[in-house]
């Protein structure tokens, strides 16, 4: 497959210290042709800002991830929005609510979640948000708040995706629809409207079969495409085009500014 759009990742994350660099000068030889680097700190979105001026093909969010609000400093607001006036920031994310973890009090995420919901709209960006065991709370902000952006790694059923697209929101889908008894996952990805579909991979999480318990990277991409693909009895790589198009038009991101390879480019 080529012209892959990796909509999620986080090639700064410690994972990859020892390839870094030669995994991401590799990918658009393997058909990836655009990353969003997402952060879930200001010192992530620091590195994910450096990662997206080092590579032209790859793209960064700069936000505050529900793990770390307790942990912001008291000018989060402030550094965050300098952050996000470099050119290459296409998002803020990855923000959100994580009531599984709770490493932050609940209504500290919310606060968090509530002015940087805010902060995107007014710099009229989307935002990349995480949503685990706090569907609830999500939507009553969402109602409110309408956003734009996409829901990453969703894990709602097939009734909240009919919901959050109602909402203008897209559905980012990753290796999860390949794991074994996936079956709300894979309802969602043969129900969700393709002109509403982002692939991503979370890398290094969330590995698609057989790979699982393995690093996470975008040339496993094609492994979800064809997946999902196979459930909407469609052509994977018609699924990689429509969804790197989504992702380009969420993101504000022409096209010509990805970084493609012909076939015989590839095999050199």
């Amino acid at each position: 497959m080529y012209g892959i759009f990796d909509s999620h990742a986080h090639y700064d994350d410690e994972a990859f210290r020892e390839d870094r660099d030669a995994l991401l000068q590799s990918l658009p030889k393997q058909g990836i042709c655009g990353v969003i680097n997402c952060a879930s700190d200001l010192p992530t979105a620091l590195e994910s800002i450096a990662l997206a001026q080092k590579y032209p093909f790859v793209f960064a969010a700069a936000g505050i991830h529900p793990h770390e609000a307790a942990k912001a400093p008291a000018d989060w607001y402030e550094q965050l929005c300098a952050l996000i006036e470099n050119p290459k920031v296409v998002a803020v994310g990855e923000i959100g609510l994580d009531y599984h973890y709770d490493f932050s009090p609940r209504d500290l995420q919310k606060q968090l979640l509530i002015k940087q919901l805010a902060l995107a709209k007014d710099c009229g960006l989307p935002v990349i948000l995480h949503d685990r065991e706090a569907h609830g709370d999500m939507m009553e902000i969402l109602r409110k708040a309408r956003p734009k952006g996409v829901m990453h790694c969703f894990s709602g059923s097939v009734e909240l995706m009919r919901e959050t697209v109602a909402l203008g929101m897209y559905i980012g889908l990753g290796g999860a629809v390949t794991f074994k008894n996936a079956r709300v996952p894979v309802e969602v990805a043969r129900e969700v409207p393709l002109d509403r579909l982002l692939l991503e991979t979370d890398c290094p999480y969330m590995t698609p079969v057989p790979f699982r318990g393995k690093r996470n990277d975008s040339t496993f991409i094609p492994l979800t495409a064809q997946k999902i693909a196979a459930e909407r009895g469609m052509d994977a790589q018609t699924l990689v085009d429509q969804c790197r198009k989504n992702t380009c038009a969420l993101f504000d991101i022409p096209e010509s500014s990805l970084l493609y390879m012909t076939e015989s480019e590839r095999q050199l």
